[in-house]
């Protein structure tokens, strides 16, 4: 069965616990603006308790992270339509996944940092694209 890419990213997006008005009527690219901000929140969440010594809540956020990066964001991303620039995020996520994984073993704040570096520009840079416009009737 196809599931589009946007019902993809809602049910990843539900499944990892952020907390919003998220139904039906939301716009794919909303979605993927929540993502987006989800990730980033989880990722300064996880600086946070790194900080704080607070090695269980460091390691929930990372995980929190990588589930909004494997499922969300990466889960979305159709190769076969989106070409060059689906392949090129692909290898970012999971480049991110990656130094996600040795911040939370290493408890690296160095890591975490990288990633929100990474992550901030494509985020910030969704958000300015604006949700497509919808086909008008001929």
């Amino acid at each position: 069965m196809y599931t589009s890419p946007a019902a993809r990213a809602a049910q990843a997006y539900s499944r990892v616990g952020a907390e919003s008005g998220v139904d039906a009527s939301t716009s794919p690219h909303r979605l993927i603006e929540l993502l987006f901000d989800g990730l980033l929140q989880a990722i300064h969440a996880a600086s946070g308790a790194l900080a704080r010594g607070d090695v269980a809540a460091k390691g929930q956020q990372i995980m929190r992270a990588v589930r909004f990066l494997e499922e969300g964001l990466k889960g979305g991303l159709d190769e076969a339509r989106g070409g060059e620039l689906a392949v090129t995020l692909r290898a970012l996520y999971d480049y991110c996944i990656n130094r996600l994984t040795v911040a939370n073993l290493r408890n690296d704040g160095a890591a975490l940092a990288e990633v929100a570096s990474l992550i901030a520009p494509v985020a910030q840079s969704w958000k300015q694209i604006g949700p497509s416009q919808p086909a008008q009737a001929a």
